[in-house]
């Protein structure tokens, strides 16, 4: 086998676990299924990760930081605020259609977390990551336009979380496009009647 670096094989592995949750479910997803998958002997994953807990949160990770990540980044062509908000969120929403299969997993992991006993706080702390990028996106929209929002980031961070939950969740049962777009303006219209300069 071609020699790689522990980074390197973390990655294969979150990689090859995602493929192999979004195919089989998560309760399928053994250690040994995701090192076929990734194409190492079993000896590698204990070598990687000190548990599976451990690569789950990872796979919940790197999949909540590419939707953020494709926020932004369309956030950063915009020429005004308005105009930014709207491209951030469409920007996630081409994610949710794209890869609708990453997207129930996420509530796939949410849910086996909290049926596991001990596994409860994997769902605590990947909510809590959700809540803490949204913060992050929301505090930099904000700077980058000298303005500030009229209420608190908490606050807006829990609602835009729970908006962007629900449709997706929404979508992934009905797949209403049409809908949901038309939801994501108001979502959109209504954040963007939430700032005032910074003067005030």
């Amino acid at each position: 086998m071609t020699r790689m670096a522990m980074k390197d094989r973390r990655e294969a592995l979150i990689a090859a676990a995602i493929r192999v949750m979004v195919r089989d479910g998560v309760a399928k997803t053994t250690t040994r299924a995701v090192v076929n998958e990734a194409g190492m002997p079993l000896g590698f994953f204990h070598y990687c990760f000190n548990a599976r807990e451990e690569l789950l949160q990872e796979v919940i990770t790197r999949m909540t930081d590419a939707s953020v990540k494709a926020a932004k980044d369309a956030f950063t062509n915009a020429d005004d605020l308005a105009s930014g908000v709207t491209m951030s969120l469409q920007a996630f929403w081409e994610g949710v259609e794209k890869n609708p299969g990453e997207h129930l997993l996420t509530y796939e992991l949410t849910h086996y977390a909290l049926r596991q006993a001990g596994m409860e706080d994997l769902a605590r702390r990947q909510y809590a990551h959700y809540l803490r990028l949204h913060e992050e996106l929301l505090s930099e929209v904000a700077e980058n336009n000298d303005v500030q929002w009229t209420e608190p980031l908490p606050v807006l961070a829990r609602y835009l979380n729970s908006v962007l939950d629900g449709l997706t969740l929404c979508w992934l049962v009905d797949h209403d496009s049409d809908h949901t777009r038309a939801t994501l303006r108001l979502t959109s219209e209504h954040l963007t009647s939430l700032v005032r300069p910074v003067s005030q």
